[in-house]
């Protein structure tokens, strides 16, 4: 049950116009998702956003490199997001990036062993170290010598940075859907059909 009404866009003050425009990076490295009308638009978590415009242009011009600018591949940027969104039980950040991951080239097999952790079966070996890397930063704040080290043998200095700065921001954004209680769009429901598992 929502506990900040989303507002509809009609009722989104002018300064969300700004606000909306700073999730576009100067020098995208990334495409933006097609323009297309049958894509879910996440009307109740712009809604609630709307609320605090200045909040939410500082915000996405944070989330704006994460999402277009980031040294990360869209593939592994997924992967931390939708881990990110299993730990911390937030249906509304799975129920978004479960369609991003798909647009980044996730098969629907991993997305559900996203879900499941970085032991479950269907993962590549890159990808359990990146989700394992988003488990020891949510449950202890750092990644560990031994998961820094495999990272390392792919993943540059900014890469890094990038990757803990990304399960950060949507650490964050978890924590706001679930206390705000932002709902799942009817739109997002029907392209999201499965939902993460127990972790």
């Amino acid at each position: 049950m929502a506990r900040i009404d989303p507002l509809p866009p009609k009722q989104w003050p002018q300064e969300m116009r700004a606000a909306m425009a700073a999730i576009q990076p100067p020098a995208p490295r990334h495409p933006y998702p097609p323009r297309d009308p049958s894509r879910p638009k996440g009307l109740n978590a712009l809604g609630m956003l709307a609320h605090h415009p200045a909040l939410t242009q500082a915000f996405n011009t944070f989330n704006g490199h994460l999402l277009f600018a980031s040294t990360l591949s869209p593939r592994e940027r997924e992967l931390l997001v939708l881990r990110v969104a299993a730990v911390r039980r937030s249906d509304y950040e799975w129920a978004q990036h479960a369609v991003l991951a798909g647009d980044a080239g996730l098969r629907p097999a991993e997305v559900e062993a996203v879900g499941q952790g970085p032991d479950a079966p269907g993962l590549a070996a890159f990808d359990r170290l990146l989700v394992r890397a988003v488990d020891e930063l949510l449950n202890g704040a750092e990644i560990s010598d031994e998961t820094w080290a495999g990272l390392r043998e792919r993943l540059d200095d900014q890469q890094l940075m990038d990757l803990v700065f990304t399960v950060g921001a949507y650490e964050t954004l978890a924590m706001a859907f679930r206390s705000f209680g932002v709902e799942i769009d009817d739109d997002l429901k029907r392209k999201d059909a499965s939902h993460f598992r127990e972790v």
